[in-house]
């Protein structure tokens, strides 16, 4: 159902007004055939594959298509090449983050002549995953997150016009099912929806959340095989690591691995998780993490699921601690709760005499001129004076860094 419902004009694809609304910039343009190279930026099911095939239609150019996933450098080059002289096509590359420097380099020519108007798709920050040579020749648009009333309206629309979906009698009582497991993926939404329609043999089919997770559930390696569970998956190996679980979480990598997951992606994830729930309980962590995160992008499948299940093991099985996690969300509460507070004038920068005389840099205590390197002074504003943000955890290294602190902050911040 999700391909007999896919858009075939600008007003049909929902959700990304900004993009294809009347004013729209990128609107304008195609209606105006001016179509530059371009990275679609967006979350799985958002519509990119889809705006890719209506600008070809819109502005009748040729359209070839390679999915990032299976092609390579040779079938890049095979398409530019059969591009008639002098004539001018539509490349649209799937998921483009994950074709390697070599393989983006391939396209530069081609594009920077004219040759190929390049639409690339990527779930990936293209300032990542996209070279700067090769990005500084596309337009970056993104698309946007769908949210529930945009997916109650694709239901409503595929009800009301699927060929399909007319011949029966659909009552769609709940909808929070479909939408959570869908994460906002219409594609993933409509596949639910038909697989729950198909598999109830009632004259009339009332859709309930129950009735959803229940199919869902006895589909769920089907959904594995075709990448569908990739939230779940990903959130399930995050959270093995994080409660200290390496069985669980090497597991949860290996499903990753056979479902043929983008290394980068997995080794990001663990960047983040190495400072979010292990931070200053094992600082190595971090480091650990980086160097994985490096290594993995040299070596690549199938070599880096060694490096990935090192890196995974080691930090299921690091004390854990989000302790700089919450801090950094608490000061930014409070950056955004009282504004822009004026620095103590004490630790102002005063590059000039003017600035002197007005008091910058006055009383400034220089830390290395006092014994132990520690003099104690006032560092926040005023109106938030004595205010605690870090509270180390409860794990022996950040033990380490709550008496180095109460050795100095004690009557201050009470640590």
């Amino acid at each position: 159902m999700a391909e007999r419902m896919r858009p075939s004009t600008l007003d049909d694809l929902i959700g990304q007004e900004h993009l294809v609304g009347e004013k729209a910039v990128l609107r304008r343009t195609i209606a105006a055939g001016r179509v530059p190279s371009m990275i679609l930026w967006g979350p799985p099911g958002t519509g990119k594959t889809t705006l890719a095939n209506i600008i070809a239609n819109q502005v009748k150019m040729p359209f070839h298509t390679l999915s990032a996933i299976s092609a390579g450098v040779k079938d890049v080059r095979e398409v530019i090449n059969n591009i008639r002289s002098g004539s001018k096509a539509i490349l649209f590359i799937d998921e483009i983050h994950r074709f390697n420097k070599g393989q983006q380099d391939a396209l530069l020519g081609a594009v920077e002549k004219g040759t190929i108007t390049l639409i690339g798709a990527t779930t990936e920050n293209p300032s990542f995953e996209v070279n700067a040579a090769l990005l500084s020749r596309c337009q970056v648009y993104t698309l946007k997150h769908l949210e529930k009333s945009h997916l109650r309206h694709i239901i409503d629309k595929a009800l009301r016009e699927d060929h399909e979906m007319k011949k029966l009698q659909v009552n769609v009582k709940e909808t929070e099912a479909l939408f959570n497991l869908s994460g906002g993926d219409a594609r993933k939404l409509l596949n639910t929806l038909e697989l729950v329609i198909k598999s109830d043999q009632n004259e009339v089919v009332e859709i309930t959340d129950d009735k959803v997770i229940e199919v869902v559930q006895r589909k769920t390696v089907l959904y594995d095989k075709k990448g569908e569970m990739h939230y779940d998956i990903i959130s399930a190996f995050i959270k093995s690591i994080r409660g200290s679980d390496p069985n669980a979480a090497v597991y949860y990598l290996a499903r990753m691995i056979e479902g043929g997951e983008d290394v980068k992606f997995i080794a990001r994830r663990l960047l983040i998780l190495a400072s979010e729930d292990i931070g200053n309980a094992n600082p190595t962590a971090l480091v650990m993490a980086n160097a994985t995160f490096q290594a993995v992008n040299v070596i690549g499948y199938p070599e880096s699921r060694i490096i990935l299940s090192q890196c995974v093991t080691y930090l299921a099985s690091s004390p854990k601690s989000n302790a700089s996690y919450m801090a950094i969300g608490e000061a930014q509460r409070i950056v955004q709760q009282t504004g822009d507070l004026p620095v103590p004038m004490s630790i102002r920068n005063a590059p000039t005499k003017l600035m002197k005389e007005e008091g910058y840099g006055k009383g400034y205590k220089y830390a290395h001129d006092y014994p132990g390197n520690f003099a104690a002074q006032e560092f926040l504003p005023d109106e938030i004076k004595e205010t605690r943000f870090y509270n180390p955890g409860q794990n022996a290294r950040e033990e380490e860094l709550r008496k180095f602190l109460r050795n100095r902050w004690k009557e201050k911040y009470g640590y």
